[in-house]
């Protein structure tokens, strides 16, 4: 996503050229140029997909619509398996249409998992769910901090369900780093994405994940707390952010590179 604007032979020609051999992809765009597609386009250029995002959206109260979106989720971790990655990021989902209770949409998170998890690993993948910034609570996400995704999480074993953790959505929270020494310990983290923290944020603030190093979060503070924890795969950058979608798409890859050297190596 970070490079939206490239197509999938782009980014995956563009990946080569610049020695990236890892990539992360989202449903959308390998949906659209086919799943079956996508496993042989990434896999004859030789790259690792690393995580397919995302699935989840699971706090409907509606029985059609919770069916539904159960049955997504499967599509989900099918389409993890054919593109050979073992990790599937969940965001969660907001509140339902006129409900205030946060605490029932968590617990049918829970109760999704309790389906979705046997499912993924009879599949080979693991769940992640994403702990997203408090200001997507209403209708993005509402698991908010690593604790409440490891609360939830943790009644699942590893190989099942763990968690992502992203700079973006928790750099604020001075609990943040003793939660990812508590994933780490039961090796729940399956997965870690860095984006910086701009301001001011954008008009619906979706679309507000600054470049590494343009904002307030100390990369390499964050990488050491992962790192310490006991994480050892692959580091994601994933960037929400319209300036540069409307850049060129190598010029952006071979920043975001050079900037994740800069400010976490």
């Amino acid at each position: 996503m970070t490079v939206k604007q490239l197509s999938m032979p782009e980014l995956v020609d563009a990946c080569r050229d610049l020695g990236i051999g890892n990539v992360g992809l989202w449903r959308e765009p390998v949906r659209a140029y086919g799943v079956e597609e996508t496993a042989k386009l990434v896999r004859d250029a030789g790259l690792t997909v690393t995580t397919l995002c995302r699935g989840g959206f699971l706090t409907a109260v509606d029985p059609d619509e919770r069916a539904a979106a159960l049955a997504d989720n499967r599509r989900a971790v099918d389409e993890a398996a054919t593109l050979g990655t073992e990790v599937l990021v969940l965001v969660s989902g907001g509140l339902p249409a006129g409900s205030k209770d946060l605490h029932a949409a968590r617990e049918r998170i829970a109760d999704a998992l309790t389906e979705l998890g046997p499912y993924a690993e009879d599949h080979g993948v693991k769940l992640a769910i994403e702990p997203l910034h408090p200001m997507y609570a209403a209708d993005r996400c509402v698991v908010s901090t690593l604790t409440q995704a490891l609360d939830i999480a943790e009644r699942f074993p590893a190989h099942q369900v763990g968690v992502t953790v992203d700079t973006y959505h928790i750099w604020w929270d001075d609990r943040a780093p003793a939660q990812i020494a508590r994933a780490g310990a039961s090796g729940r983290i399956h997965t870690f994405q860095l984006a910086d923290w701009t301001t001011p944020l954008p008009e619906g603030v979706l679309n507000g994940r600054g470049q590494i190093g343009d904002g307030a979060i100390d990369m390499r503070e964050w990488r050491t707390h992962v790192e310490t924890a006991g994480y050892t795969g692959a580091i994601e950058v994933e960037l929400f952010n319209d300036a540069l979608w409307a850049r060129d798409g190598r010029e952006v890859l071979a920043e975001t590179a050079a900037r994740f050297v800069e400010h976490t190596a």
